[in-house]
């Protein structure tokens, strides 16, 4: 056993940094034998208010019997509440009781599928930002804005809330442009073409994107293959102000924090209600400083958005609110039914975009369009261009090489890695997938070629992932490769292999079984 501190009457211990990642959750761990868990009558789960050095945490308590995890004197607190404790190993610090969320009416009512105004939600998400919710709390708040969908005005105000939760950035500009897409679409890394186009041309362009959540890759993982993403918020405003643009993770700004707490628990469950999902997005750009807004909706078999009507739907809430917001929106409805280049994972959706950027005649043709289609309407944001105008500008600027000197300008500045496009280090095990039989491509499944770059390792593994060989319409022979799949382990490989098996993603027939699509690009 442990030697008790005599302080334990007080609450007081010796703070312990437990090394586990909890994802956005404060949490604390006791022994059941501490004098101050049976003192103060805790119980696990229960949230415990933790105290040092003048800072104060709330936390979800773990119980544990294990002294090499917390000895009987010892308050263990995981990788962020130790991180925003800002103390060292053994510091003394407190625990006690924590008074429950002012906001549990509310969110009680809202579980009884009642109506919210604008004061219930900013006291909900007062109280998720500052981590006063346990999992199962937050989980019960998802649930239930998804079962009971909210309405335009609930939306308003949960977006509104978000924004308020954290930092407000201001680049005292006219003028801040900013791109979106709902997601659901492999390899669709049109930001990262996007970006320095838009800031060669002058406009001031601060992307910061997320991580992936149920992807193969966000923009900040296959970013990162080219360069540092995790900056410094003085720094990333530094490049912004330098070269009008930057591609980071938009973890490290404060930008609606109790978004992220969301995710956290939106992410295993799956959930991405529309009203959720404007509220994350309006409320991360309108807090980026963003004053113009072109956001991508694509649609298709197996996209997030299946139809014209679910897709004007969902268009017609973004617009309420941004109007609302004061946000200058511009919804764009693209074709959906098919992963956009040819890679699908950090390293190889990294490849594609350099090939774009550098005009190389193997570099995907229908990247290159869609991202100078959607920079096109970003530039048309100008009032110095007419409409119609930016496609063509937008075009001019990339062929001339000043989108790709400004991609390596913003590299540089976010502390380039040299990355080799030509020949990139992919994972050393791949294997090919083959057509069961001659036809054309008719189908290709987004959700399951997503999950197949998944399974070989992607994101976490940079190198891994799919790469396409074959796209919709065209021509195949049975046993030609319709894509490779790239692992750096074994069983990763065998992961992606087994999935494959049970469905490859790829339907083949004849030309006119191709499902068509009304987009307006």
């Amino acid at each position: 056993m442990s030697r008790e501190n005599p302080d334990h009457a007080t609450g007081t211990l010796s703070l312990r940094r437990v090394a586990i990642d909890t994802y956005h959750e404060n949490v604390a761990y006791l022994h059941r034998d501490c004098a101050v868990y049976r003192a103060e009558g805790f119980q696990a789960l229960s949230k415990v208010e933790v105290r040092a050095n003048g800072r104060r945490i709330l936390a979800t308590l773990n119980v544990v019997d294990d002294e090499r995890i917390v000895g009987c004197d010892e308050l263990g607190v995981s990788e962020d509440a130790f991180a925003q404790l800002q103390v060292p190993d053994g510091h003394l610090a407190t625990v006690s009781q924590a008074e429950p969320p002012e906001s549990i009416p509310a969110l009680f009512r809202k579980i009884n599928g009642e109506r919210l105004g604008r004061e219930d939600f900013r006291a909900i998400v007062r109280d998720i930002a500052d981590l006063r919710y346990s999992k199962i709390e937050l989980t019960a708040f998802v649930v239930a804005c998804n079962r009971s969908e909210l309405d335009r005005e609930e939306v308003y105000f949960l977006s509104e809330a978000m924004v308020a939760s954290g930092r407000r950035l201001d680049w005292r500009e006219p003028l801040v442009v900013d791109k979106h897409c709902i997601g659901g679409i492999p390899g669709n890394r049109t930001s990262m073409l996007v970006v320095p186009i838009v800031a060669a041309y002058g406009l001031v362009f601060p992307k910061t994107s997320s991580r992936a959540i149920t992807s193969p890759a966000g923009t900040a993982d296959t970013m990162e293959v080219l360069a540092n993403v995790e900056l410094p918020f003085d720094h990333l405003t530094d490049i912004v102000r330098a070269h009008r643009g930057c591609l980071a993770w938009g973890g490290t700004a404060d930008l609606s924090p109790a978004d992220d707490v969301l995710i956290s628990v939106e992410r295993p469950l799956s959930i991405d209600s529309p009203g959720q999902m404007v509220a994350s997005i309006l409320s991360k750009k309108i807090a980026a400083g963003a004053t113009h807004l072109v956001l991508d909706i694509p649609i298709g078999p197996t996209a997030k958005v299946r139809s014209m009507p679910e897709a004007q739907r969902l268009r017609r809430l973004f617009e309420y609110v941004a109007q609302r917001m004061h946000l200058s929106l511009d919804v764009v409805i693209t074709d959906g039914r098919q992963p956009i280049g040819r890679g699908i994972g950090p390293m190889l959706e990294a490849r594609d975009v350099m090939q774009v950027l550098e005009n190389d005649p193997a570099a995907p043709d229908d990247l290159r369009q869609k991202s100078l289609r959607l920079a096109g309407r970003i530039i048309e944001c100008s009032p110095d261009v007419r409409g119609g105008d930016g496609f063509h500008i937008a075009r001019d600027i990339l062929d001339s090489g000043r989108a790709l000197a400004r991609m390596r300008a913003i590299i540089e500045a976010q502390g380039g890695r040299g990355f080799k496009h030509q020949h990139p280090p992919l994972g050393a095990l791949s294997f090919d997938v083959p057509a069961d039989a001659d036809g054309t491509v008719i189908g290709i499944d987004n959700l399951q070629v997503a999950q197949i770059a998944r399974l070989a390792g992607a994101p976490k593994v940079k190198a891994a992932g799919v790469d396409l060989l074959r796209k919709l319409g065209e021509t195949v022979r049975r046993g030609e490769p319709l894509y490779r799949v790239h692992a750096a382990y074994p069983s990763d490989l065998e992961f992606a292999r087994q999935a494959c098996v049970r469905h490859s993603g790829y339907r083949i027939g004849a030309p006119e079984q191709m499902p068509q699509v009304f987009v307006e690009f």
